[in-house]
């Protein structure tokens, strides 16, 4: 046998930027989710054109192509079309369940809160401050209330992943055309949308419109698997980015709440959110671009500081979903007991110590899984390569 052939490949080192932009992704809603948080006058939000969102949306493309898309083409016996469909499912699976838990605790925690104190309207529709009527609503995925819709949002985009994946494999501008011109029906007609018991206008972040960037999330994955994990292209193309996100920033910048004239270069139209805007888009994908061909943003992700923000983005459904939680528990602190720099403080250094302390958990158990896997490989080779009748003497 040829050794070369027999040898096995050394594996591929992981790239940590995708991880650690997720990272940053998730503190950004941790703040966001937070209106009384003086932090969110820094994040993406109030500096540009899209926010967390879009972000997360984008690397959950990017992921789903490695998760799933390669899974589908590696074919049998150990992947193809039925063993992805199956852990598509079974992630759908777990995103609703988080997806119930994070909603019944919310409702019951201000139903609680408001014995001893009172809560704003907007803290909960008014349809599920009381009765029970709501709760078939909730169940079936009918009514999404405000902070807790993207979940559902990323189970509708996991479903259509085969559909994506065999229009990528007649085409990947097949694809791409097809998700740009869906993109283009919900923003000339945002009604075309799922409904929302509790919104007339249908889900907030309206699945024909946000598939796109999940696409584009996906597409970039496969650029990448395809240059040792960085994203292909000239350097005017990153230059062109940069410039772009630096716009972003000063046409967006909040001037008036820190005492300044407006200073806005251009009167751009309002970058709608639920249709997915243009102009949010363009400023996820130039961040992507930036990050994932930047040399230095791969050396950072392997700093402390880097790898502190990846392990938020290995465990995003854990730490996003604990982060939701944390946020409904400080606004209604700060809606009872003010926005001083002690709350503020207090607020802050909880949530970040909630969300990275679980982080850490989970990885240390992912990490201690991983070895014994190894361990149960190890052996069963061992076991294989022991010849036949055992150690018994004549």
């Amino acid at each position: 046998m040829d050794q070369a052939a027999s040898t096995p490949r050394p594996r591929k080192r992981r790239d940590h930027r995708v991880d650690a932009l997720r990272g940053v992704a998730l503190l950004m809603m941790l703040c966001d989710h937070v209106p009384q948080d003086w932090l969110n006058r820094f994040t993406l939000r109030n500096v540009g054109f899209a926010d967390a969102a879009e972000i997360f949306v984008l690397l959950a493309g990017y992921a789903s192509w490695l998760a799933y898309g390669r899974l589908i083409l590696r074919g049998p016996p150990d992947g193809g079309w039925k063993a992805a469909f199956g852990r598509i499912l079974r992630r759908c699976w777990r995103l609703y369940l988080f997806q119930m838990v994070m909603l019944f605790v919310s409702v019951f925690t201000i139903r609680q809160w408001r014995h001893y104190d009172p809560v704003p309207v907007d803290f909960l529709e008014p349809e599920l401050a009381h009765g029970s009527h709501w709760l078939w609503a909730v169940l079936t995925l009918q009514a999404l209330p405000n902070n807790l819709n993207i979940l559902p949002l990323y189970i509708l985009l996991l479903l259509a992943i085969p559909v994506m994946v065999w229009l990528w494999k007649i085409s990947a501008k097949l694809l791409l055309g097809v998700s740009f011109v869906l993109w283009c029906v919900a923003n000339l007609d945002p009604s075309i949308n799922i409904p929302n018991w509790l919104d007339p206008d249908g889900w907030y972040f309206d699945p024909l419109a946000w598939q796109f960037i999940f696409v584009l999330g996906m597409l970039s994955a496969i650029l990448a698997g395809r240059n040792d994990g960085h994203l292909p292209g000239p350097k005017w193309l990153r230059w062109v980015c940069g410039i772009y996100l630096f716009w972003g920033v000063w046409e967006c910048f909040p001037y008036r709440d820190w005492g300044l004239p407006p200073l806005n270069p251009l009167p751009v139209p309002h970058a709608e959110k639920s249709t997915l805007a243009l102009w949010r888009w363009l400023e996820a994908m130039a961040i992507l671009v930036v990050v994932q061909s930047s040399g230095t943003a791969s050396r950072f992700s392997e700093t402390r500081g880097g790898q502190a923000l990846a392990v938020l983005g290995r465990h995003s459904l854990e730490v996003f979903s604990l982060g939701t939680v944390l946020d409904l528990f400080a606004r209604l602190v700060m809606n009872s007991f003010g926005t001083g720099w002690a709350i503020q403080i207090a607020v802050n250094v909880g949530g970040l110590a909630g969300v990275y302390g679980v982080a850490l958990w989970l990885d240390h158990h992912r990490r201690q899984a991983a070895l014994m896997a190894g361990e149960t490989r190890a052996q069963a080779q061992r076991e294989a390569m022991r010849p036949a009748g055992g150690d018994g003497g004549g």
